[in-house]
C-alpha cells in the first residue's frame, strides 16, 4: 500500500485568474479547432465539445442539432445498422458522429456490420468503464489493425501511463474520467477515482507528448466548467447531464407539482442494465443512478448558454481563440467557487 500526496484538483477547486486582453468582445473568440489524427491521419474541424454515448444524449436527433454548430455526438451502443438506417439524415451529419462499441465479440461483430453498410463513418468509440485492463488494450490493438482509416477513441482511464499505453496500442483520443459524472457512482460504490481535472492535466500531458488527443469526459456542471477543461489542455470536453433533458433526448415526459421532468441515468446503472441488457449480471453492481430532471426544452439554447460561456472564458484571460485558451491560463485554488444565496 501507498498514498500519493500530491494534491490533485477538480473543477470546483480552482478559478481562471484574470489577465488583461486585447479583445473588444467575446463575438471576437474563435471556437472552432481543425484536428489532425495520430492513426487514422482524418482531419476534422469543428467546435471540440462532445455529446456523450448516454441513453437521452447520444441520439440522432441531438446529433443533428450538435452538427449545425460543428460540434460531435457520440451515439450509444444501441444504434446498430437497423436504427441507422432509418435515420434519413444521416449522410449530412456523418463526419460529426461517432458509432460506440464496448469489447465483447458481438460489439465486435456488430462494429463489423455498421460500417460494411455505413463505411464514411469516421469515428468509433471503444468505451468501457475500466479501460486498465490486458483485454482492452488488445480490443483496441485488433480494431486499429482492422480499420487503420478510422478514427478511435478509446477510454476511460485517468493516469498518464494508461493514456500512453492507449495511445501506443492505437487509440487516437483518450477518454478521460472515472467517476466524476453527475449519475455517475463509481466512486461511492468502488472507491476508484481521480479528481477531474488533474487527470485532465496530466493525461493531456501524456496524450500530446505522443501526438494524440484527449476528452475530458464528466465532471461539467456549468459553462465555466467546460472552459476548465479546455483550460487544463483538454482537446474535446464531452458532456452528458448538460445535455441531458431536451426534446431531441427522446425522453419521455413526466409531470409533477405542475413540473415537467425527463428520466436521466447513468450508462452502468440498474436502469440501462434493464433496459438494454436484461438486468444486473449477479457478479456485478450498480455503478450509476437514475434521476429525475427538470425538461429543458430545445436543445439549442443550452448549447449556446454553453459556447457563450466558454468566449467569455477567453476574453477574461484573454486568449483570443479555445486553441489558445490552455496557453493563457492560470488557475487560482479556492475553497469557495461562487455566492449560492438564491439558488437554493
Amino acid at each position: 500500500m501507498r498514498i500519493e500526496e500530491e494534491l490533485k484538483l477538480d473543477y470546483s477547486d480552482v478559478l481562471f485568474r484574470p489577465k488583461r486582453s486585447t479583445l473588444s468582445s467575446r463575438k471576437d473568440v474563435d471556437l472552432k479547432r481543425t484536428y489532425k489524427f495520430k492513426y487514422s491521419k482524418n482531419e476534422w474541424s469543428g467546435i471540440p465539445v462532445m455529446a456523450a454515448n448516454m441513453d437521452g444524449v447520444g441520439e440522432l436527433e441531438v446529433a443533428e442539432t450538435l452538427s449545425d454548430f460543428g460540434m460531435i455526438t457520440c451515439l450509444t451502443k444501441q444504434h446498430d445498422v437497423s436504427k441507422l438506417k432509418k435515420y434519413k439524415k444521416l449522410k449530412s451529419i456523418y463526419k460529426n458522429i461517432s458509432l460506440s462499441i464496448g469489447i465483447k465479440k458481438e460489439d465486435y461483430e456488430r462494429l463489423d456490420k455498421t460500417l460494411k453498410e455505413f463505411s464514411f463513418i469516421k469515428f468509433i468509440c471503444v468505451d468501457v468503464a475500466n479501460g486498465y485492463s490486458e483485454h482492452f488494450t488488445s480490443f483496441i490493438k485488433s480494431v486499429r489493425d482492422k480499420y487503420p482509416t478510422k478514427t478511435i477513441i478509446a477510454g476511460n482511464v485517468v493516469t498518464a501511463d494508461m493514456t500512453q499505453e492507449l495511445v501506443l496500442s492505437g487509440a487516437d483520443i483518450v477518454k478521460v474520467g472515472i467517476g466524476p459524472g453527475s449519475v455517475c457512482t463509481t466512486r461511492i460504490q468502488t472507491g476508484v477515482g481521480y479528481p477531474q481535472l488533474s487527470a485532465v492535466i496530466e493525461c493531456a500531458d501524456a496524450a500530446h507528448g505522443l501526438g494524440a488527443h484527449i476528452i475530458a469526459d464528466g465532471g461539467c456542471t456549468c459553462p465555466g466548467d467546460v472552459a476548465k477543461g479546455f483550460g487544463g489542455g483538454a482537446d474535446f470536453v464531452m458532456l452528458g447531464g448538460m445535455f441531458a433533458g431536451h426534446d431531441e433526448g427522446g425522453g419521455k415526459v413526466t409531470k409533477t407539482n405542475g413540473s415537467k421532468y425527463i428520466e436521466f441515468y447513468g450508462s452502468s446503472s440498474e436502469t440501462a442494465n434493464k433496459k438494454h441488457y436484461g438486468g444486473l449480471s449477479n457478479y456485478r453492481s450498480s455503478e450509476g443512478r437514475s434521476v429525475k430532471i427538470k425538461y429543458r426544452g430545445k436543445i439549442k439554447d443550452t448549447i449556446l448558454n454553453i459556447l457563450g460561456g466558454v468566449r467569455s472564458s477567453c476574453t477574461y484571460v484573454g486568449a483570443p481563440s479555445l486553441k489558445q485558451l490552455s496557453k493563457c491560463t492560470t488557475f487560482v485554488r479556492v475553497s469557495n467557487q461562487y455566492n449560492d444565496t438564491f439558488s437554493k
